[in-house]
């Protein structure tokens, strides 16, 4: 199957896909049972639990540097949210776990370039190391 083959299958999958949702909408309509917001969020980030550990424990050791400076994209995106519930804090605890959030996220992002740098400090080679201790 080629990438032609199947951008001209696109609006077929499309239509099929909409139909299919549009029924899952009606069903769910005639008298389907609300599900506790807990249960729902737990069931996601259970979820999100087993993703995570999936995905961390099968990174090989070249795609560890990578990967870190992504986490620590994603954790400046995170720091920016504590800020913003620290700032916008409507009691004092909310704007006490935002501190804790601003705080830990920092720590965070500081811990990650660290890594970061000494992994990447063990690729150099020791002509590089000694030329850069002598200047």
């Amino acid at each position: 199957m080629n990438l032609i083959h199947l951008a001209m299958q696109a609006p077929a999958l499309l239509g099929g896909a909409l139909a299919h949702a549009q029924g899952v909408a009606a069903a769910a309509e005639g008298g389907a049972e609300a599900v506790n917001p807990f249960v729902y969020l737990f069931a996601i980030f259970l979820m999100a639990c087993f993703v995570g550990y999936y995905v961390v424990w099968n990174v090989t050791p070249a795609l560890h540097s990578p990967l870190m400076a992504v986490t620590n994209g994603i954790s400046s995106v995170i720091i920016v949210g504590a800020m913003l519930s620290t700032g916008l804090a409507a009691s004092y605890w909310a704007a006490g776990f935002g501190f804790f959030a601003v705080t830990l996220a920092s720590v965070n992002i500081f811990g990650g370039f660290l890594v970061s740098w000494r992994m990447l400090s063990m690729f150099k080679s020791k002509k590089q190391q000694q030329a850069k201790k002598k200047a």
